[in-house]
């Protein structure tokens, strides 16, 4: 059963920065594309990026594009997420996930492709 645990969220003023980290453990994430997602209150869940497994391709949603960075350690089995010039409209709660196939990739802004979540970290953005 494979845990992912995310931390390094909090409360930031506008413009601030924050790195979040997903560890995962009881199984492998290394070759597997891995994602973050958030959900606003009132707002359903939305892509915000993902990581190939090699780490060589990264797909951002456009709202966080030039501001945020996912990277990956596949030899600590861990994904982070770097978020700089944050705004407000950047509160939420942040989960990570494990894409569901090994080696492949399409729609990685889809959740319904991912099958293991963190517990979600929130991020709060004050203006």
């Amino acid at each position: 059963q494979v845990q992912l645990v995310a931390s390094g969220g909090g409360l930031v003023q506008a413009g601030g920065s924050l790195r979040l980290s997903c560890a995962a453990s009881g199984g492998t994430v290394s070759s597997r594309n891995m994602g973050w997602f958030r959900q606003a209150p009132g707002r359903e869940r939305e892509f915000v990026a993902a990581i190939a497994w090699s780490g060589r391709t990264t797909y951002y949603a456009d709202s966080v594009k030039g501001r945020f960075d996912i990277s990956r350690d596949n030899a600590k089995n861990t994904v982070y997420l770097q978020m700089n010039s944050l705004k407000p409209e950047d509160t939420a709660v942040y989960y990570c996930a494990r894409y569901r196939l090994s080696y492949g990739s399409s729609n990685n802004n889809l959740s319904r492709h991912y099958d293991y979540w963190g517990q979600g970290i929130q991020v709060t953005v004050s203006s």
